[in-house]
């Protein structure tokens, strides 16, 4: 099934639009493109499939997260050699004129294109870059394609947010270098903390962080003393807690933090706080209103 927010394939190398186009393909059986060049920048933005990436004479495996930059002039094309696979990628083309236009709002949106101009293409972001990339390449796409109030502004904005957090996240890599264990660790933990109420799996963090699963075990329980999953449970304890605390109702609390099952959440609320949630309410309100504000953080520590 196709995507809501992908195009047909155009086969077309030419820009019609006066600034940029974006277009999100996704492709099975995919015929393969001569060697060509254009006559404004391309930020392609790999996804999924089965693809090399020739480009001026050089030529690049591609993997999920990856990010190439064709300027202006260089011949490139993909070779798809696995065409069974789905084909999945974001092309960006922005003009010669308006990528100047950039240039005179902040010297800063030279980098990246100065570097691709220098004869390096290809650049590889972490998952949580690359998701965080899609987000703004999707938002892009919705400001395109919805027709709202100071919708030229909205686009200008979207544009220079998604060519800012491309710019950082490549000088970040280049200055401070690839994540260390430590990072790693901290990447593994924003992840949780992003997807708390959703379904989380082992499994499921392997895949999204390219990490082996037993190295994700071993590294987190090093780091920490507990498993990953008791460190979900407790984390969406603790927001259930918080949201307790602050006046929401407990089936509330317990399903808008991850939770799929009252019991469940009821026995793992009791094993950690050695009290149920509504015991817990009361003396919450109890204390609150004998001792005041600071009640809160005490009932927390007695808990």
């Amino acid at each position: 099934m196709r995507d809501r927010h992908s195009s047909p394939y155009i086969s077309r190398q030419y820009m019609i639009e006066e600034n940029f186009e974006l277009y999100y393909f996704t492709d099975m059986h995919f015929k393969n493109v001569e060697l060509h060049s254009h006559d404004y920048y391309e930020f392609y933005f790999f996804e999924e499939g089965g693809v090399d990436m020739e480009i001026d004479g050089g030529r690049y495996p591609l993997n999920k997260g990856d990010l190439l930059i064709v300027p202006p002039g260089v011949s490139h094309r993909a070779e798809v050699l696995s065409p069974e696979l789905t084909y999945s990628r974001f092309v960006f083309w922005i003009s010669v004129p308006f990528m100047k236009h950039l240039y005179d709002l902040a010297e800063e949106y030279r980098y990246l294109p100065d570097i691709a101009e220098r004869g390096r293409y290809a650049f590889h972001m972490d998952p949580l870059s690359f998701n965080q990339v899609r987000g703004a390449l999707l938002a892009l796409l919705e400001e395109k394609h919805t027709d709202r109030f100071a919708g030229t502004e909205g686009l200008n904005l979207s544009i220079r947010s998604l060519l800012l957090l491309l710019t950082r996240i490549v000088y970040e890599q280049d200055n401070y270098g690839q994540p260390d264990l430590q990072s790693r660790y901290e990447i593994l933990v924003r992840y949780i903390d992003m997807h708390l109420a959703e379904t989380i799996t082992l499994d499921r963090i392997a895949e999204e962080l390219y990490l082996s699963k037993y190295y994700l075990a071993h590294l987190f329980r090093a780091e920490t003393g507990m498993t990953i999953h008791q460190y979900i449970t407790k984390k969406r304890l603790s927001a259930c807690s918080e949201a307790i605390l602050a006046g929401g109702s407990i089936p509330e609390a317990c399903f808008s933090n991850g939770f799929r099952d009252y019991s469940a959440f009821y026995r793992a609320f009791r094993k950690e706080y050695g009290i149920s949630p509504s015991e817990y309410r009361r003396l919450a309100k109890k204390q609150i209103g004998s001792v005041g504000n600071s009640a809160e953080s005490d009932l927390q520590r007695k808990v």
